[in-house]
């Protein structure tokens, strides 16, 4: 993972943080890069020589603002230094590249693409983004960069996923614990997600394996990918309904509970895909499509994880719908991960390529507007000087 500007890296640390409190192993290998020298000083679990700082000659450690011509520019200057910390990472023990990168912002937004270009034409491996679109009350100027990072990311990398903070930031609440929260529901989603690509579950043994080719095999052909995600408390054994449905030992217990095990799995799917995805999409017409059902394994059967697959399918229209279980040791919940990839019918998608076109013919009409006050100023200058010569 390359957590790139302010928003990537704090995610990238949220990450970090995600693997050490659950165990897991998602981040094989961290790398922060940053124009701003304080952002990477904040970090907290990135370790100090996993952060690359860039673009010191143009902006001396202060950021390039929300200037993502200029965040561009300083990546492929300074692109040795990022691609020498690439060095360091054996790339035969990861599965792909994942970059990270608010799109509203200049660093990330403007050098995350580089970087993935240069990673694209050295690594076999395939190359992600993560990106996160700005809200809409975070002003103009980000959302212009959202919509030229947004295209120009998606010619990059082997797909882009996408979270859209316009849907999920809180009325009310303060910018920085809206972020702060916004991360925690990236990372809670994605690291699912990524998590059922590892070989080990923590002893657990999965009834039908989601392994690291299938995600990548989800997320090939390119384009957007958004992710949906829907969970449920479960009750501890010694406690509630659940223990006295168990107290008999009769087998008619055990059928009960597979039903209720299929039923809660296809309403969590159902939720999963229906409810608020990372970016909001119409689901029909989806390419491809991964369900992952997490939690212990005895409340996870294939029964119901194939009628949720199935169920996909008819809501998609896909024929490339996937599914598996991610069993989780001691976990109290049931979840739900649905990744949706190669969308097409997207309301924020449309909008960003309708603020891209009105501010390229904005500049255009600048730069003409500009030009006739030169060749004004010009010829008035001309008209003045010639009585004297």
């Amino acid at each position: 993972m390359i957590g790139y500007g302010q928003a990537g890296g704090k995610i990238l640390d949220e990450f970090l943080e995600y693997d050490q409190r659950t165990g897991s192993n998602i981040v094989r290998a961290a790398l922060a890069v940053n124009t701003a020298k304080a952002d990477l000083m904040g970090l907290e679990h990135v370790p100090e020589d996993r952060r690359v700082l860039v673009g010191q000659s143009r902006v001396k450690g202060h950021g390039v603002g929300a200037d993502n011509e200029l965040g561009a520019e300083v990546a492929e200057e300074d692109i040795d230094e990022v691609m020498s910390a690439m060095d360091q990472i054996p790339a035969h023990e990861v599965d792909a590249f994942l970059i990270i990168a608010g799109m509203g912002g200049g660093s990330g937004s403007g050098g995350g693409p580089v970087v993935a270009r240069h990673l694209k034409r050295i690594y076999t491996e395939p190359v992600y983004a993560l990106g996160v679109l700005p809200s809409s009350d975070e002003g103009g100027i980000y959302t212009l960069n959202a919509a030229r990072s947004f295209q120009t990311f998606v010619r990059e990398t082997d797909n882009l996923l996408v979270f859209d903070n316009d849907n999920w930031r809180n009325a009310g609440e303060s910018m920085q614990s809206g972020y702060d929260a916004i991360n925690r529901e990236i990372v809670e989603r994605f690291g699912l997600l990524f998590g059922a690509g590892e070989v080990e579950h923590g002893g657990e043994v999965a009834e039908s394996v989601v392994d690291s080719s299938e995600i990548i095999n989800t997320l090939a052909g390119g384009g957007v990918s958004t992710v949906g995600y829907a969970s449920e408390t479960i009750e501890r054994e010694d406690t509630g309904l659940l223990s006295r449905f168990r107290g008999n030992g009769s087998g008619g217990d055990d059928s009960l509970d597979a039903a209720q095990t299929t039923n809660r799995i296809t309403s969590l799917v159902r939720k999963a895909a229906l409810g608020r995805l990372t970016l909001p999409c119409e689901v029909d017409g989806v390419e491809r499509a991964l369900l992952v059902m997490a939690g212990p394994s005895k409340y996870l059967n294939r029964k119901g994880i194939e009628r949720g697959r199935k169920w996909l399918e008819e809501q998609t229209g896909s024929m490339e719908v996937r599914g598996g279980d991610y069993p989780l040791r001691g976990g109290d919940f049931v979840a739900s991960v649905v990744l949706l990839s190669g969308v097409t019918n997207v309301p924020r998608i449309k909008e960003l390529q309708q603020v891209a076109i009105e501010a390229q013919d904005n500049i255009d009409d600048i730069r003409d507007e500009s030009e006739r006050n030169l060749d004004s100023l010009v010829n008035d200058g001309q008209d003045e000087l010639e009585p004297l010569f």
